[in-house]
């Protein structure tokens, strides 16, 4: 059985995970850029039964997202302010992290085939999008549930604005 921990940086917020990810999404939305204040946030996403918070009590910041209309929540350490959660009310059930909150997050199978880029459309210039990974303009679901058809890159790219639109 695999279990993974990780927490902020302070250490006051502590978890751990008992599994492997269901799936790692790298989301390029905007919020995901402002949240992370990086390109990107890799996000291994877990069952929620598997995921414990072992220390502490994350505080929490409710925002709508832009693309579903739902609520998403962060939790956080009240000390240090590092993120080290997600909760969706899009996606009940599963909780996002934040792979770099992990102590090990090589760990993780990052780049193993349960990997997908979402909001592909706003990379920001001079992202490299990888080959072999389902790639998606937009979000992986459409509002209703169901699946977004992917784009699979036979090479690496470097994301140009407007590159990969259509999909």
């Amino acid at each position: 059985m695999a279990r993974h921990e990780g927490g902020c940086l302070c250490g006051e917020v502590r978890f751990e995970v008992d599994k492997e990810p269901a799936r790692v999404t790298v989301c390029h939305c905007h919020f995901c850029q402002r949240t992370t204040g990086t390109a990107y946030l890799v996000e291994p996403v877990f069952a929620e039964p598997d995921f414990h918070i072992t220390a502490g009590k994350p505080k929490t910041y409710d925002v709508i997202s832009a693309g579903s209309g739902k609520r998403v929540t962060i939790h956080f350490c009240a000390t240090c302010g590092a993120r080290v959660m997600l909760g969706f009310e899009r996606f009940p059930g599963f909780v996002g992290t934040f792979a770099g909150s992990f102590d090990n997050p090589g760990e993780l199978g990052l780049a193993s085939g349960i990997v997908r880029h979402v909001f592909t459309g706003a990379a920001q210039d001079g992202t490299v999008l990888p080959a072999g990974v389902p790639l998606y303009h937009e979000h992986a679901f459409r509002p209703d549930g169901s699946q977004n058809e992917p784009k699979v890159l036979s090479e690496p790219a470097d994301f140009a604005r407007g590159a990969f639109q259509g999909q």
